[in-house]
């Protein structure tokens, strides 16, 4: 028997989620939770198969319920299930070690399907993020460690506004020196343009 553990603060939302599994899964069993107090006792009354989890919880950020959860049980099965468009959340939830990551405004058959690749082992994702996810996740938190020395200091005075030109005078090196650091920065960060390098280093409080 299949047990899932619904946890969102919307009466609606869970008895919905548990209306479409219940037609995919006849003999499946269902705990409800509405903030993660309830869901940590939930966890630790009993084993499940998968924890549907919000992102919006009244008592705790659903990210860090993800995170705890994950410290103590990382075996457990969980998948996020939000508002938020994949853009906005979807790496940083499997970062955290969530199996998937879906948008309330999917169709219900896109979530039985969700919900069986990850039963079976798998991850899930939508196919219009797959790859931009799989780049993210293996490019990871802090790729900017993979630069050398001297291409992270060109990166850092990329972002603060300095031109190829001004960057090689100031290092006393040749304009094309640092247009090949340059080069290498973006083929090993991933960047497509100077805007991304800029937002990087600011995201990452490099600068």
């Amino acid at each position: 028997m299949i047990k899932f553990l619904i946890a969102d603060d919307h009466a609606v939302i869970r008895r919905g989620l548990m209306q479409i599994l219940s037609e995919a899964f006849p003999d499946a069993l269902f705990g409800e939770a509405w903030n993660a107090h309830q869901i940590f006792e939930k966890v630790q009354e009993q084993e499940w198969d998968l924890v549907i989890l919000d992102i919006n919880l009244p008592d705790k950020s659903g990210l860090d319920v993800l995170k705890q959860l994950k410290s103590v049980y990382p075996g457990l099965s969980i998948f996020v299930l939000s508002v938020y468009q994949e853009e906005e959340y979807a790496v940083r939830v499997l970062k955290a070690g969530a199996s998937g990551y879906l948008s309330k405004e999917s169709a219900p058959e896109e979530l039985v399907k969700a919900v069986r690749r990850i039963l079976g082992g798998g991850k899930y994702v939508s196919s219009s993020l797959g790859e931009k996810l799989v780049f993210e996740l293996e490019k990871g938190e802090d790729a900017h460690q993979m630069l050398s020395d001297r291409e992270y200091q060109v990166m850092l005075m990329i972002a603060s506004g300095k031109s190829i030109t001004e960057i090689a005078n100031a290092l006393c090196l040749s304009v094309q020196s640092i247009s090949t650091y340059h080069s290498r920065i973006f083929e090993k960060m991933g960047f497509k343009n100077n805007t991304e390098l800029i937002r990087y280093v600011i995201d990452h409080k490099l600068g």
